[in-house]
């Protein structure tokens, strides 16, 4: 019988970083039966609820970022850093994992320092094409560093990199039902063309104003839409449609709990360009409108995006003119029949199908190289 290998997963913040770091413990399970895996997080992030959602166990540091609007505030993030770091060196000695991983986000900082001070082996998983500053602190301490796009050795040691790309929730792969029955659920019509419009779990600002600027185009187009708000935009916009009215080709919902189904209704989507977002896209072969947003460290989703529109791989609009031509734009794209052909032919050529395994085949050998 197998010796029980013990991981421990760190980071979070957004759905970016606990996705891919849900579907390596996943994939963990599968090619090491008796792994035990403790995730720790930040506490108060959505790490906290989705990660035990999922069936792990989760430990929380009150570690914070940086508030470089309200420095006098930053007194309170220093002493939240001392205390994580302290409260992560406990964690390693306790749970005294084989090998960490690193997701990104504020809390893989103090536990990948503990555990490289413990001298267990380390593994990154960097999401993006522009790397996101936790990773490149950390890349130093790192034995290996899986990326998704080329020419990361800007940022980390080459000898490190291995390209796998980025693990994506398995659900959205293993859903067998047709395009038919998964628009019928929205409450839609199969026989028109659908544009699905997400902003991630929160939302997007600026994509949700881009659709109230455009109602009328919307109730007259011969398309239909399912648009995910977000939970914080939902009130404002339910009190728009119910004053302005909603268009009966228009499927509004806070959050799509389905998103398998919202994606095979799809002939098109609209999202930021967040690097699990795209990984998706990549992998469902959907063509895709990227939207990327401005409000991100080193405007990382911008290059994500540009990533893809240089291979005519997905259309790039900006932020700052996405009020405008946003939807004119959806709905002129997705009357394009060639369009949609060639945007999803290039961007299933960029697909990690089996990211998931490559990167939970990399943990294992990182802790037998241990012993």
């Amino acid at each position: 019988m197998e010796e029980e290998l013990k991981v421990i997963i760190s980071g979070g913040g957004t759905g970016g970083h606990i996705f891919p770091a849900i579907s390596i413990a996943n994939a963990l399970k599968i090619a090491y039966p008796r792994v035990k895996i403790l995730f720790v997080g930040a506490e108060g992030r959505m790490e906290m609820t989705r990660v035990p959602a999922a069936g792990y166990e989760i430990k929380g540091l009150p570690v914070s970022g940086f508030d470089r609007q309200h420095l006098l505030k930053n007194v309170k993030v220093l002493y939240r850093a001392v205390e994580s770091r302290m409260m992560a060196k406990k964690i390693a000695r306790e749970f005294a994992p084989d090998v960490a991983v690193g997701v990104g986000g504020y809390a893989s900082g103090p536990m990948l320092s503990a555990c490289e001070s413990l001298n267990i082996p380390i593994l990154l998983q960097e999401q993006n094409s522009y790397a996101g500053m936790t990773n490149k602190i950390l890349a130093h301490k790192a034995d290996k560093i899986c990326v998704a796009y080329d020419g990361m050795e800007r940022f980390f040691p080459a000898s490190k990199i291995l390209i796998t790309g980025n693990p994506v929730r398995q659900e959205l792969l293993s859903i067998n039902v047709s395009r038919e029955v998964a628009i019928k659920s929205f409450g839609l019509d199969p026989s028109k063309k659908t544009i699905l419009i997400i902003g991630g779990s929160l939302g997007a600002r600026t994509i949700n104003e881009s659709v109230l600027s455009h109602l009328s185009l919307i109730r007259q187009s011969n398309v239909q839409f399912i648009w995910q708000t977000g939970k914080i935009y939902s009130d404002h916009i339910k009190t728009e449609m119910d004053s302005r009215g909603k268009p009966d080709n228009l499927y509004v919902s806070d959050f799509i709990t389905d998103m398998a189904k919202a994606y095979k209704a799809a002939d098109l989507v609209i999202s930021r360009a967040g690097a699990s977002s795209i990984s998706e896209l990549c992998l469902l072969s959907k063509p895709s409108i990227l939207v990327p947003s401005p409000n991100v460290a080193e405007d990382h989703q911008t290059k994500n995006a540009l990533a893809l529109a240089d291979k005519d791989a997905a259309i790039y609009v900006k932020d700052s003119e996405a009020r405008m031509v946003l939807i004119p734009k959806a709905v002129s794209t997705v009357n394009e029949p060639e369009k949609l052909v060639t945007l999803g032919r290039n961007i299933s050529t960029m697909a990690h199908p089996d990211a998931s395994k490559i990167i939970a085949e990399e943990v294992i050998k990182l802790a037998r190289n241990k012993e």
